[in-house]
């Protein structure tokens, strides 16, 4: 396949991602982490520090339409979002700072014991 064809599937595939990752986070708040990383990472063959990394880019613009319609709607609740922001910006920087020294397999383990143990508890807690 030529480097052309080559990099226009790359960007139908990556709008295909963005696509459905977007519809998963505004039904359930997710899409970034849980739909486009594994996506990047599997159909585009990213190494899963550079999805991690786009996915985080690219959620920007993602939450923002987000909780913008869902403040339309009347689902959000800006003490809690304003509780919360703080140190999930702390919490975005150590996570961010903590992929240097974790080798890539590592994260990619632990990320999907994750994906699992939060599937399961959704599957089977209340």
């Amino acid at each position: 396949m030529s480097a052309g064809i080559n990099q226009l599937m790359n960007y139908l595939v990556a709008g295909i991602i963005g696509l459905i990752s977007g519809v998963t986070s505004g039904l359930f708040g997710v899409g970034g982490g849980i739909i486009m990383v594994p996506a990047m990472m599997f159909f585009m063959k990213l190494d899963i520090k550079v999805a991690v990394g786009t996915s985080l880019a690219v959620i920007i613009p993602t939450a923002l339409m987000g909780s913008i319609k869902h403040y339309q709607l009347g689902h959000l609740d800006w003490r809690i979002a304003l509780s919360l922001a703080p140190m999930a910006v702390v919490g975005g920087f150590l996570g961010s700072w903590l992929t240097k020294p974790i080798h890539a397999a590592n994260l990619k383990q632990a990320f999907g014991g994750f994906l699992v143990l939060i599937g399961l508890r959704l599957l089977f807690f209340r």
